[in-house]
């Protein structure tokens, strides 16, 4: 699914010399916003647009009116799906923006791109445990982007912090739970933690047994398949998920095709 759909169908199409002309300005923050997205959407890496990005990452033209740093956000999400090495300094640097949005998008970047430098900056945004997780006064988010730390933390495979993530199972907010129990698989290989997801994926609201596809999905826990099958949810989302076990099981056993492997393409061809 794209980021924003709303610019696939009603946005006029860019090269990539236009994507990287509208950056650089700075008269029309829509034209900056809107290429920043653009470059990352389409994997432009050539130099000058990976350079662009990275000074967008401190853009202070381009607020919202509580402060926010729009462009900042497209940049950062833009620089992971680049897998930019170089500007894993710069997205460690965004994890400390007053703007929850760009901690949250530099958390997910740097998930994306893989680097372990990334690691104590990460655990520091923990600070405080689940009991300083709480939302903040006046806005519609907790005090820091939990669900993409954790996730981040377990993708990196740092087992060192799985003590600290264990008591966000327990967190009021059910999507910080799911992104506990996804990091606590990566980290532990316990089944418990992917069973805890299928569970989920029985709840009545809909937008949670999305998260959970999701999650399961990107874990690759092979027992979720027929569960993810049968969940209430979007035939897309549901070949999303299941593509993500597929993906992982073929990883693990050097891409030869087993019984399990056939077993959920046969779910996705129910699908389609």
């Amino acid at each position: 699914m794209s980021d924003f759909p709303e610019y696939e169908s009603n946005s006029p199409s860019l090269t990539v010399e236009q994507a990287l002309t509208n950056l650089q300005q700075k008269e029309d923050l829509g034209l900056r916003y809107y290429a920043a997205w653009w470059l990352g959407r389409f994997r432009v890496s050539e130099p000058k647009a990976m350079n662009l990005l990275m000074e967008a990452l401190t853009d202070d033209t381009d607020r919202t009116p509580d402060g926010g740093y729009p462009l900042r956000r497209n940049a950062a999400t833009a620089l992971g799906k680049l897998e930019a090495t170089t500007a894993v300094p710069a997205l460690i640097d965004c994890l400390t923006c007053e703007d929850y949005y760009v901690r949250e998008s530099a958390a997910q970047a740097l998930e994306m791109i893989g680097d372990q430098r990334a690691i104590p900056a990460l655990i520091d945004l923990l600070d405080g445990g689940v009991e300083a997780a709480v939302q903040v006064v006046g806005k519609p988010h907790l005090r820091q982007p939990y669900e993409a730390i954790l996730e981040a933390l377990g993708t990196l495979g740092v087992k060192n912090s799985i003590l600290l993530i264990e008591p966000f199972l327990g967190h009021s907010t059910e999507k910080v739970q799911y992104a506990a129990a996804r990091a606590l698989y990566q980290l532990t290989g316990q089944n418990i933690y992917g069973d805890r997801l299928i569970q989920a994926l029985d709840g009545k609201d809909l937008q949670l047994r999305r998260s959970a596809l999701m999650d399961l999905g990107a874990i690759g826990y092979l027992s979720a398949a027929e569960p993810i099958y049968n969940t209430l949810a979007e035939n897309s989302l549901k070949l999303i998920a299941l593509k993500g076990l597929l993906e992982n099981h073929l990883k693990d056993h050097n891409n030869v095709l087993s019984d399990e492997s056939k077993h959920v393409m046969g779910l996705m061809d129910g699908l389609l």
